[in-house]
């Protein structure tokens, strides 16, 4: 079973990810200290961790935590305004990134902290 999205936003404050907005069930955060954007997907139940699509080259690194489940291909979404735009279906392009869900909140607790240190060069 998948961590809730109320779980994953307790979980994120807890590490002090900061939130920019929330529109359309996708929340922009912050990692804590950086200018690295990541959104939250969903509601209730289901939800997902988006990050940039740049991250692909550590997916294997950010896969190797337990818990963490990548969903294969690309998330689009036109309110991720931070990410890049690919052409997918429309002429002008979509926002798009890396989707992943968490079994626990040891999970995405391993994840941000993950990404904390590649973003700080380690």
């Amino acid at each position: 079973m998948s961590i809730t999205h109320s779980e994953s936003m307790a979980v994120l404050s807890s590490l002090a990810c900061r939130t920019n907005f929330t529109i359309k069930k996708i929340t922009e955060y912050m990692l804590p200290a950086l200018k690295e954007p990541f959104y939250l997907h969903g509601a209730d139940k289901e939800c997902q961790l988006v990050i940039r699509p740049a991250y692909e080259v550590f997916l294997a690194d950010l896969c190797s935590i337990e818990g963490v489940v990548h969903k294969e291909g690309y998330f689009h979404n036109s309110e991720m305004t931070r990410f890049p735009k690919r052409v997918q279906k429309s002429l002008n392009g979509i926002h798009y990134g890396l989707a992943f869900k968490f079994n626990d909140a040891d999970a995405l607790t391993g994840f941000i902290k993950r990404l904390i240190a590649i973003n700080s060069g380690n």
